[in-house]
């Protein structure tokens, strides 16, 4: 059993800039799986930072009483890029400010870099295609050419994470109830994660069209087994990204509640043995992710709610009033903005200015939206 701190270092885009990322690797040396986490991937969100630094501890001790069967990877600030990004006062951490990239999309296609490589050396055993895939990935990761500083931070993790059997993202919302993304083929396991969590809703799709960071893994060997009908492929990786509630969500109370959580989730799918916690009862909710609206305002204004965090709407009903700032009559009466479908006010937003296409809140349906189209992320 062994704790070891991963260091690497990061060159900046000028310079003087040199920027460490730091993380830990806890369990036995021929563990039987594979878990990744990490936090903070949007660096203007840090539930995940500290429900992490809440759980290395919980890690240390099991690793010390030998009770760890799994690898755990874990990188509580992942992007120290974008916790760097303070301008005039304010921290940013979402986008990379050189090329304006969002932190959490464009990230490779992996199969697409790897497929002309796979063809002629799959084999009918799956164990062995399990290694030829992931040998062929490390090697596109080895050899590819991560020029800036935000692709060598995205080689150095998914390096870290590519050959893990559980991908964890935590990230959080504005203000917001506790939700996990993930795709539809891991509703088992999520159920389970959604309990243990407490979650109020899990919003499933194979692909959201953002190329979001945990949607790379299973994407990975889906498409294998789509392009591959005549071998065998392994299951997908579990991989989500959690949103843990809300931005200002932070607190030991907090970090500790999803720590244990986690610990309890990961004992439950046999990573970590000991005696486990029988986690609540009834079933959270799983939905498409097309069937949540995305409800966006189509002018500037101020915004007044009318619901609350949690509560059930029906289509047609008022989220919330927009006061106008022009227009003919500014500052005089107001818009009502109304819900697109029946479901669960999942999250809105504590700034009450708003402009021209910000979306002011997430409601969770059933039905799938044809509004919806390929891209299904708020961005």
């Amino acid at each position: 059993m062994a704790v070891e701190r991963i260091i690497t270092e990061i060159r900046g885009d000028g310079p003087g800039r040199l920027t460490e990322l730091n993380g830990y690797r806890i369990g036995p040396v021929n563990p039987v799986k594979k878990v990744y986490l990490q936090g903070a991937l949007h660096a203007d969100e840090q539930p995940g930072i500290m429900a992490l630094s809440s759980l290395l501890p919980l890690l240390f001790e099991a690793d010390r009483t030998n009770q760890l069967t799994a690898e755990f990877v874990v990188f509580p600030m992942v992007n120290p890029l974008g916790m760097g990004t303070v301008e005039f006062g304010m921290h940013q951490g979402r986008y990379d400010l050189p090329s304006g990239v969002n932190f959490n999309r464009d990230w490779p296609d992996l199969f697409l870099r790897i497929e002309q490589n796979l063809k002629g050396k799959l084999t009918d055993n799956v164990t062995e295609n399990r290694t030829i895939i992931l040998n062929t990935v490390r090697s596109w990761l080895e050899t590819e050419q991560f020029v800036s500083a935000r692709m060598q931070l995205r080689r150095a993790v998914m390096l870290e994470a590519y050959d893990a059997d559980y991908v964890f993202d935590l990230h959080c919302d504005d203000l917001s109830l506790l939700h996990i993304f993930s795709s539809p083929h891991c509703n088992p396991q999520m159920e389970s994660l959604g309990n243990w969590l407490s979650a109020d809703a899990i919003l499933t799709a194979e692909d959201s069209g953002g190329g979001s960071f945990d949607e790379v893994w299973p994407l990975l060997w889906l498409r294998a087994a789509d392009a591959f009908p005549n071998h065998p492929i392994p299951v997908p990786p579990a991989a989500c990204t959690i949103e843990l509630r809300g931005q200002n969500d932070v607190g030991h109370e907090f970090g500790q509640r999803d720590a244990t959580a986690l610990f309890g989730f990961f004992q439950s799918e046999g990573l970590i043995l000991g005696e486990t916690v029988i986690p609540p009862k009834e079933n959270v909710r799983i939905t498409p992710l097309n069937a949540t609206e995305i409800l966006r305002v189509d002018r500037a204004g101020l915004l007044d709610y009318q619901v609350h965090l949690g509560d059930w709407v029906k289509t047609g009903e008022v989220v919330a009033h927009l006061i106008p700032l022009e227009g003919e009559q500014p500052f005089v009466g107001y818009r009502e903005i109304c819900a697109g479908t029946d479901g669960l006010v999942l999250s809105i937003n504590s700034n009450k200015y708003v402009w021209q296409g910000r979306s002011i809140a997430k409601i969770v349906g059933n039905t799938p939206l044809a509004s919806r189209g390929d891209y299904l992320l708020e961005d």
